[in-house]
């Protein structure tokens, strides 16, 4: 089994709240070979959807999000900025 663990994010995105937020998605690949995947939204740090982790495991996910939420907002505002693709 591969136990690698994949994170991206989306650019900052403007929800149905006219809240500024980032979507997070979490992969990694089970030992069936298919796609584990958790999916949740900075500033909330809530995992919204997944399928194949534990609820330990979304828990850690979450507190991850937590931790490190300006972090990710800030790469989140580079790929905002079309100018900075290139």
């Amino acid at each position: 089994m591969n136990d690698s663990l994949t994170m991206t994010y989306s650019a900052i995105v403007t929800g149905k709240d006219q809240k500024k937020m980032v979507r997070i998605r979490f992969e990694r690949t089970n030992e069936n070979g298919g796609t584990d995947f958790a999916e949740g939204m900075i500033p909330d740090c809530k995992i919204q959807s997944q399928s194949g982790f534990s609820d330990g495991e979304v828990f850690q996910l979450e507190q991850y999000m937590q931790a490190n939420q300006d972090d990710i907002k800030q790469k989140a505002k580079v790929i905002s900025n079309p100018l900075k693709w290139l």
